[in-house]
């Protein structure tokens, strides 16, 4: 199956069509067409602001400055790379999530590990960040009742590969 033939794929997996948003990068609008064509761009759900390692694998990371890595790792406020902390990057997520509060309706939201893992600590009032991986294509469901409820879902698509 190629990219184009596997546009709006996804989309079986409601009932009726939910509102999409996606972060801006081009990565996040392509995924987005599995849902749908019509996703909402919002900044927040942008990826995080690596500096000057954007781009970089971190065993690059690792060979070439590995106390500037090891410090952004072990404290959430460090900008070692020149970007975005990920205390700051759970700040814009939580920033975000305040705005879906009074927000009827259905959400699909289309975005990146390290924004998935900011949004999880935050629902989950924890600082296991660095504990949390996001495999490309996973999906979670969090509901918003009062507070915020996770739900982990099956994204098993019938006669998809």
């Amino acid at each position: 199956m190629d990219w184009q033939s596997a546009r709006g794929a996804r989309a079986v997996l409601f009932n009726k069509p939910p509102r999409l948003l996606c972060g801006p990068e081009r990565r996040t609008r392509e995924t987005a067409e599995l849902f749908g064509n019509d996703a909402q761009i919002v900044a927040a759900l942008g990826d995080c602001d690596f500096g000057r390692w954007k781009g970089l694998r971190i065993d690059e990371v690792q060979k070439s400055e590995p106390e500037a890595l090891q410090a952004w790792l072990d404290d959430p406020h460090s900008t070692a790379h020149g970007g975005e902390s990920v205390m700051r990057l759970g700040q814009r997520v939580a920033d975000w999530l305040t705005t879906l509060e009074a927000t009827p309706g259905h959400i699909v939201a289309i975005t990146h590990p390290f924004v998935i893992r900011a949004v999880l600590t935050q629902v989950l009032q924890s600082t296991a960040f660095n504990l949390i991986d996001v495999e490309p294509l996973s999906a979670i469901e969090l509901r918003f009742t009062g507070r915020w409820r996770l739900r982990l879902i099956d994204t098993i698509v019938e006669g998809a590969p």
